[in-house]
């Protein structure tokens, strides 16, 4: 079964060059494509994709704003950003809203379907320097609250691992564990902070910000 993919992109050239790799991959089924989010509230009700692919600035309804919309809406729908921006600001505002990865768009064309299979395994796909910047908002030794005291210790670790674009089998070959143990620490993290991805778990779990 493809996956139903939504993209939102004001830039025209980008926006048919992005659909078609979607429309020519058998496993991606491409149900719309918009220059904004104004529409986003009729787009995931009546289009229901299972994965959008976000610009942050847009004219009218700017990318950050629908990825609220969507997340208060539909917190199962994985959106993606994919941007020039790699400022501090943007990515933290993106994480905090909800985004399942971040990409920059510069990032080889050839590299969407990937991100977005990662995305639906629950994986957190990020550019490496935006993976970088990850590193930097949040603190390399978690504060200690009350959500980050709800994860084991190794939850804990997986998770970091996990939000600064580890892959599943990245992380289990650096903690020794097989990728389903990956897979059923992940499951548990979302369970336990009630969340829907690696982004907004590390967000909830890990407040302390970098300046």
């Amino acid at each position: 079964m493809k996956t139903d993919i939504i993209i939102y992109e004001d830039n025209v050239f980008l926006r048919n060059s992005i659909s078609d790799l979607i429309n020519s991959s058998p496993e991606l089924n491409l149900k719309g494509a918009f220059e904004n989010c104004d529409q986003v509230s009729l787009h995931m009700e009546t289009l229901r994709p299972e994965v959008v692919l976000m610009d942050i600035e847009m004219a009218g309804t700017n990318g950050l704003e629908g990825l609220r919309i969507i997340k208060k809406k539909y917190p199962h729908i994985y959106v993606i950003m994919l941007t020039v921006f790699e400022d501090n600001d943007s990515i933290f505002d993106a994480i905090c809203a909800g985004a399942s990865g971040y990409l920059l768009k510069k990032t080889p064309h050839e590299k969407i379907p990937e991100a977005i299979r990662d995305v639906l395994e629950g994986g957190a796909p990020m550019t490496s320097s935006i993976a970088r910047k990850v590193l930097e908002l949040f603190p390399k030794t978690p504060s200690r609250n009350e959500e980050i005291n709800k994860l084991a210790p190794r939850e804990q670790e997986v998770l970091q691992l996990l939000v600064t674009g580890h892959s599943y089998k990245m992380i289990a070959e650096k903690m020794g564990i097989t990728i389903e143990t990956v897979r059923s620490h992940i499951k548990r993290i979302y369970e336990k902070l009630q969340v829907h991805s690696a982004t907004e778990a590390a967000a909830k779990a890990f407040p302390g910000r970098i300046s």
